[in-house]
């Protein structure tokens, strides 16, 4: 009889422990495809599992539940990952909550609805956001001003605005392109939807649609914008009932005095700052450094600023990387003057040899907003007309990556604010 007892213990403990999370690594060394990696987040969300994001954890990695189609999808994508048995697992949670370490583990919950506010038709430009989400997998609606005037963001949990002016100044390519037929075809585009909408001028269309999205944030959307779309917006809201516009955009003269008629209040991120007035000048105002940075491309890179896990799980949510440092790439609107960043809007990435804001983030009524300078982070100086962007020669970008840590963030189980 011991003899049995002793083969029984044998066997019991020989036999291998059954593994039950799947660690997607997020650091420079262990992942190739830290892009597609937020798409396999998405769509294990998308199964209705929960995945737990474990900030400054190598990198901002991600914990899966174990299961064989989870495993077979990362092969399929060429995503690394590890299977953790459960005393593996318990051991790097256990550290992550520990008081000495700066770390945290958000639950994610449910995968967020995303539109993309762009034209439906081809632009001659690309947008970093759709290539990526493109890339990543993860799905997305492409709606535009008809669909925000119907009140159709209400069905979405995310929005990005694509490329845009929300002035009615169409981008201020006037004096480049006003003769190129795809600036003619789309000025004719937007003056038909101003009138099928009921309104005299695109400028008074593209400020309802402002509105809108205002309200979307306001009751709890969540909202992300990049180069062109981030200043025009809040300029379009610091400009209501004025009008900034001169004749070839809307027949007729701007406003006499309109820059002592501006309303700072009613911006989400932007004050102080001064209209470009000529229609001429590739520039919306005095908000961004394009023009002002005198900055060479070899040491053109910005820094991620870093923040208290357990403290500021927001902001170090959208900071996630395996680097600080991330090059730099110009836009249209390429960065912001920091004197002319609210107060109340968190800069999460500087460019440290002028100071100027990259990456910044704020809080509107319920809902966020994220505005990130720039117009493809693996394209330095894009172009209009310039062939897109291959992110299969970019698996890794860092600045990428920042787009999709913001897609995630509405997925975040959301607690009550420390205080």
């Amino acid at each position: 009889m011991r003899h049995l007892y002793i083969l029984l213990f044998i066997l019991l403990f020989s036999v291998p422990v059954s593994a039950s999370y799947i660690l997607i690594p997020m650091d420079a060394e262990s992942q190739t495809e830290h892009l597609k990696a937020y798409g396999i987040t998405y769509w294990t969300l998308e199964k209705q599992l929960k995945v737990k994001w474990l900030l400054n954890y190598r990198g901002g990695s991600f914990l899966l539940p174990d299961t064989e189609e989870i495993k077979k999808e990362c092969q399929i994508r060429g995503i690394s990952f590890e299977v953790l048995s459960n005393s593996k697992t318990e051991e790097i949670l256990n550290l992550i909550s520990s008081p000495s370490q700066n770390m945290e583990a958000v639950v994610l919950e449910k995968a967020p609805r995303i539109a993309v506010y762009s034209p439906k038709g081809n632009q001659p430009w690309d947008d970093a956001v759709t290539m990526v989400l493109t890339y990543a997998e993860i799905p997305y609606t492409v709606i535009y001003d008809e669909e925000v005037l119907t009140d159709q963001l209400l069905l979405f949990d995310w929005l990005h605005l694509h490329h845009e002016d929300f002035t009615g100044q169409y981008g201020k390519f006037y004096r480049a392109y006003r003769a190129a037929p795809w600036y003619i075809k789309n000025k004719k585009e937007a003056e038909a939807m101003a009138v099928k909408s009921g309104y005299s001028k695109v400028s008074q269309l593209k400020l309802a649609v402002s509105l809108k999205i205002r309200d979307y944030v306001v009751g709890g959307g969540f909202m992300f914008a990049m180069c062109s779309a981030t200043d025009s917006f809040d300029i379009a809201l610091a400009a209501e009932g004025v009008d900034i516009c001169e004749a070839m955009f809307d027949e007729d003269p701007s406003e006499a005095g309109y820059q002592s008629k501006i309303n700072y209040n009613n911006t989400f991120a932007f004050k102080d700052f001064i209209l470009e007035r000529s229609p001429m000048v590739y520039e919306f105002s005095s908000i961004d450094m394009t023009s002002k940075r005198k900055i060479i491309k070899e040491i053109d890179y910005f820094t991620l600023m870093d923040y208290s896990a357990k403290w500021d799980p927001i902001p170090t949510m959208l900071v996630q990387n395996h680097t600080s440092l991330i090059k730099g790439f110009m836009g249209q609107t390429t960065s912001y003057a920091r004197e002319q960043v609210k107060a109340s809007v968190l800069i999460m990435g500087e460019q440290k040899t002028n100071g100027e804001a990259r990456y910044i983030h704020g809080i509107k009524g319920k809902g966020f907003f994220t505005f990130y300078g720039g117009h493809d982070p693996e394209d330095y100086q894009h172009r209009v007309g310039d062939a897109k962007t291959e992110l299969e020669l970019h698996p890794s970008s860092p600045g990428y990556r920042l787009i999709l840590n913001n897609v995630l963030f509405p997925a975040a189980k959301k607690k009550k604010q420390k205080t």
